[in-house]
Formats: structure tokens, C-alpha cells, sequence
């Protein structure tokens, strides 16, 4: 399965704001999207709630994993960036 281990860019984290836009955008996608933290469960991307149980803060470790290569990337690209603005 396709996956990606990216930084948190956001200053506040998986917080609110972010995991609202992540959780929309993967929702967008056919396939299912994950996300987990280092010794974690995955959790479902396309639900803001289950994104802000990680507790990911800026400059923590997350992987996306879907079946999806592009959904991997899109996805992983948000988590990167910093959403806060």
C-alpha cells in the first residue's frame, strides 16, 4: 500500500482547522486514506475528529497511507503545509 511520512507544517498542529481541511479533502477520494503517527493506530482522514486524536503537533511525524497513490501525495501535501492561516 502506497505511503508517505511527512512533517506537521501547521503551528497549532492537527488542530481544528487543519483537520477539517484535511478530512474534506480526503474525503474527496474513492479510496480510503490513514493517518498515523510513530507506534500509532491509523486513523480515518476523511474525519476531522479522528485526525485531532493523533494529538500530532507541529514538526511531528505522520504517515498517509491509501490504496490511492494520488491520495497519498494530496494528502500528505496538507499535513505538510501550514494550514492555520
Amino acid at each position: 500500500m502506497p505511503s508517505k511520512t511527512v512533517i506537521v507544517g501547521s503551528s497549532v498542529g492537527l488542530h481544528a482547522r487543519p483537520a477539517a481541511i484535511i478530512a474534506e479533502a480526503a474525503d474527496e477520494f474513492d479510496a480510503e486514506v490513514t493517518l498515523s503517527t510513530p507506534g500509532g493506530n491509523p486513523v480515518d482522514a476523511s474525519s476531522s475528529l479522528m485526525i485531532m486524536t493523533l494529538g500530532a503537533a507541529c514538526g511531528d511525524e505522520v504517515t498517509v497511507e491509501s490504496d490511492d497513490q494520488s491520495a497519498v501525495d494530496a494528502i500528505a501535501e496538507l499535513v505538510a503545509a501550514n494550514l492555520d492561516a
